[in-house]
This record gives structure tokens, sequence and C-alpha cells, in this order.
């Protein structure tokens, strides 16, 4: 996707893949400056552990305790989080505007979650917040109450949801990696009970569309996939790096072909 934006806009990037142990974040993070990167992406499990090495944090990446971007500036790390946006485009993209202010779940409180959560907070929608860890849940509750003015989020411990829950919001979100593979499914609590005119986001960025987005759109709702959403951070952080609009279409063609 990158890769075909720089080639698209004759940049003298490359986007690669790069693993990095737990124990080594930091030395991977203070590396990027010295190695001459523009910046890089951070995914699962790294996105709260590198902020401790970045000279700054963006407000979003600050509020939601993620980096999902890093900009090197000059020689300073600069942490931002484009997964608040990519959410809130996706959501807008395939369901429009009137999703704003309609109860939403959101299952999941780590990265995705968050920002699923701040993205559906800034819509002004009503948020429940579900997690198998009940802390976990209870603190991002916590960072939107007091991040979102007049914000409105409760939590449940998973094993409190039930049917009337999920069936009770417009939008459901699936913000844990539940779908991809080895990772166990989506529980059919959620599923089963969705209904017609529910919007229902999976985050799994799945090659196809993951079995809970089939069984959703089975049951009539509208669904946005999490390769959407990808795309839309993607864009955010393409940007940040070059200081270019990023290539939308091209970058849409790169990642669903």
């Amino acid at each position: 996707m990158h890769n075909a934006a720089f080639a698209a806009l004759g940049l003298d990037y490359v986007y690669v893949p790069l693993p990095v142990k737990a124990e080594r974040v930091g030395e991977a993070v203070r590396g990027l400056a010295a190695l001459g990167f523009r910046g890089a992406n951070v995914t699962i499990p790294h996105k709260g552990a590198v902020i401790p090495f970045l000279d700054e944090v963006s407000g979003d990446a600050r509020l939601v305790e993620a980096v999902n971007t890093i900009v090197v500036d000059g020689g300073a790390l600069r942490g931002h989080n484009t997964d608040v946006e990519g959410v809130r485009a996706a959501l807008v993209e395939v369901a429009g505007e009137s999703i704003a202010g309609e109860p939403a779940l959101v299952l999941g409180a780590g990265g995705a979650g968050r920002a699923a959560a701040l993205a559906l907070a800034r819509l002004g929608c009503p948020l429940t917040i579900v997690n198998r860890t009940p802390a976990a849940a209870e603190r991002l509750a916590a960072l939107i109450t007091a991040g979102v003015p007049d914000a409105a989020c409760d939590w449940l411990p998973l094993s409190a949801l039930t049917g009337r829950h999920v069936a009770g919001r417009r939008v459901v979100v699936n913000a844990t990696s539940l779908g991809m593979a080895g990772e166990g499914k989506v529980p059919a609590l959620l599923a089963d009970n969705v209904t017609a005119g529910q919007v229902v986001f999976d985050a799994v960025y799945a090659s196809g569309t993951t079995d809970f987005l089939v069984a959703a759109q089975a049951r009539g709702a509208t669904v946005v996939d999490g390769v959407t959403m990808l795309l839309w951070q993607a864009a955010g952080a393409f940007t940040l790096w070059t200081g270019l609009p990023a290539p939308l279409e091209v970058m849409r063609d790169a990642v669903k072909g």
C-alpha cells in the first residue's frame, strides 16, 4: 500500500517490515534516526511500549496511550496515532454521518479498542466498553471520560455481556484480535444478537470478510471491515511522513487487490 503510494508520487521511499522483539523495542526506536528513517508504523503489541522512547507524543496518542506512527523529524522522534481517525473515517465512509450520537459497544480495550472508543466518543456516541479483563475496560472508560467533554462511557467485563447489550447498540465494534488466524473467534454472543439496522465494524484486517462480518451481514447489518480502517490510518501516516496528501485510490487498489 505505501510502496504503491510512493511509486505513484515518484517519492524515493521504501516501506519494509521490521520484526522487533519486546525486549528490543527501545533500541529499535532509538535506531530509527541513526539509520536515516523518515518514520515507522508500530503494530501490536508495541503501541504502548514505544512511548517512553519518544521525544514527543501527540494529543490523540497520549490520550489513548498508544502510538501507531512515528515520525523522525531532524533527529527527534515524534509519536502519533492515526488509528483514531482511521476508525472514524472508515465508519463514516461506509455508514455515513447518521451514526453520530448513536449508542455503541466496543469489544476490546487494547490499541484498536482505544482508538475506536475515542473516535466514537467524538462522534457523540454513548459508549459501553467490554473487555475480558475488567480493569482494562474500566481504565479505558476513565480515559475517554477524562479526554472527551460530555462523553458518556461505561464498561462491562466480558462475563457480564448479554444479548440485550449487543442488540441495544446501533454500532457494534470488535476491536480485539479475535478473528485473526490463530487467535480464536469473536464470541458468538455478538454475532448471534446483531440485528438489521445496526452497523458492525471488525478491526481485524483479514484477507476476505471475517466470519463475524459474514454473520452480521447475513442478519441485515451494515458492515465495515478492518481493511477500510487500515487504509484510512495508512493515509494519515503517509501524510505525516511526506507532508503530501495520500493518493487514496492508489492505496485502496493496492491493499484490496
